[in-house]
């Protein structure tokens, strides 16, 4: 297709640089907080105490090819182990740390803006949830990192988002409002109930209030990213973690069954708490959680709709369609996404550079070609486009 408008790329990510969570972090918490270390000639991080797998080479040097899982997750049509698509590593690209370089990069791939996400910066609020002043230092040091290396509107074209944990709804006020101050279109949290002082509580619970209200005055999207979500029903399994380990290839894993339970739970519990009803001019966009939840979430919010007349201010699967917008995975098939949420709440990603992702952003194309041009430039540009402006 040729397009006569840039395009958005609502799911980009930055491998961390070495320093990421400990450029900022006072030495004396290292030991409480994050710290390296060396395992059999391996470098992995130490979170609170406890050495962290759940990335085989946190340096990303070398590292898998984007996309390279991209065969596998079309359903490996060649019947292969899953560690073969792993074997091809290469030396850590700049683009993936040097902002300038991404700019470079970005222009080669036909893309105009990219949200930007972390990676590892995903998985560790888990690793700390027994400890949330903890969870509050590392994310404290981790955004000022963010700040210092990528900005949070650098050229008007890279659009990185702070992390922000619920732990501790005063901290989080405090960075919501530091990152809208030097020009953040966006926060990412992950999906997940926070582990507060008091014990967990789901992130729609009122206790967090504060924030919500604090959210929708200044006017940005919370993005609500995959990452690692704590244990599901079954011990040892994480509802929502990207491992790229694989460990147990060959075989079938429950993960597999689960990975879309968190988002479920998450968005669920915002209809369900009348998150929208207390704060009806919300924006939450899923990023990389899957879509083959929706139709199911939303027969069952209809069902419960009708059985408790009245407990809604108004239609609470209306609600979450006018406040929920979906990034669906890109194997997703984009012509029932837009038929449940309708072309102006689907927004294009290509988690680029993940092993899970596409090689190359606009490969995305492909899955679009069946679609009306004008729904495709929605997905492709005009739905991310509002979502980074002040609602009229």
């Amino acid at each position: 297709m040729d397009l006569d408008y840039g395009v958005i790329d609502a799911d980009n990510h930055y491998y961390e640089a070495l320093d990421a969570f400990t450029r900022h972090l006072d030495p004396r918490h290292g030991e409480r907080v994050i710290q390296w270390c060396q395992v059999n000639g391996r470098s992995y991080h130490v979170v609170g105490g406890r050495v962290n797998h759940a990335v085989v080479n946190p340096t990303f040097d070398p590292v898998s090819l984007p996309g390279a899982m991209a065969d596998y997750f079309r359903g490996n049509p060649d019947g292969r182990n899953p560690l073969e698509f792993l074997r091809e590593r290469e030396p850590i690209r700049p683009a993936y740390r040097d902002r300038d370089a991404r700019l470079a990069v970005m222009d080669e791939q036909g893309v105009e803006q990219i949200w930007l996400y972390p990676t590892l910066g995903m998985l560790y609020e888990q690793e700390l949830a027994h400890d949330p002043e903890a969870v509050t230092l590392l994310f404290t040091a981790f955004n000022r990192w963010i700040e210092e290396d990528w900005g949070y509107g650098y050229a008007d074209r890279i659009w990185a988002a702070p992390y922000v944990s619920l732990c501790d709804v005063d901290w989080a006020v405090a960075e919501l409002e530091r990152a809208s101050s030097l020009g953040a279109r966006s926060i990412v949290m992950r999906a997940a109930a926070p582990t507060t002082r008091d014990g967990q509580l789901p992130a729609s619970d009122e206790a967090f209030d504060p924030f919500w209200a604090r959210l929708e005055e200044i006017d940005i999207p919370l993005v609500v990213h995959a990452g690692d979500a704590g244990p599901t029903c079954l011990p040892g399994y994480a509802g929502g973690s990207f491992s790229t380990s694989f460990k147990g290839a060959g075989r079938p894993r429950i993960t597999q069954l689960t990975m879309e339970r968190s988002i479920h739970d998450f968005l669920a519990s915002m209809v369900f708490d009348q998150l929208f009803d207390r704060f009806p001019r919300l924006r939450v966009v899923s990023v990389e959680n899957g879509a083959q939840f929706l139709p199911g979430l939303l027969k069952g919010i209809s069902s419960a709709a009708k059985k408790m007349p009245g407990y809604w201010k108004t239609d609470p699967v209306q609600q979450f369609k006018e406040r929920v917008w979906i990034n669906p995975f890109w194997e997703d098939d984009v012509h029932e996404v837009l038929a449940v949420m309708g072309p102006e709440r689907v927004v294009f990603g290509s988690d680029w550079p993940h092993i899970e992702g596409m090689p190359a952003p606009l490969d995305y194309l492909v899955e679009l070609k069946d679609v009306d041009s004008a729904v495709q430039r929605r997905v492709l540009r005009d739905n991310a486009l509002s979502l980074m402006q002040p609602q009229g």
